[in-house]
């Protein structure tokens, strides 16, 4: 099952070359809204230079980077959301 929606030229493609053309393919909505979700945190995370160039080499020192990298994006989505 794709997780991505089939484009529209790729479908009309794929009509066109009739029964040769293969089966549609299934998109799950659930699972592509999930998915956008987990990279958009990714790309979040990774815009703190510390976490992407991981200056840390130690696995705590890493992992607490993280924490603090969360703790900071979850504190600013409080201070949205009032």
């Amino acid at each position: 099952m794709a997780v991505i929606p089939e484009k529209i030229d790729q479908a009309a493609h794929r009509k066109k070359k009739s029964h040769r053309g293969g089966r549609p393919v299934s998109h799950d909505a659930e699972f592509y809204r999930d998915r956008n979700t987990v990279e958009r945190l990714i790309n979040k995370l990774k815009a703190w230079r510390g976490v992407t160039t991981r200056y840390d080499k130690a696995p705590e020192s890493y992992l607490a980077a993280l924490h603090l990298r969360g703790a900071v994006i979850w504190l600013r989505g409080l201070r949205r959301s009032n």
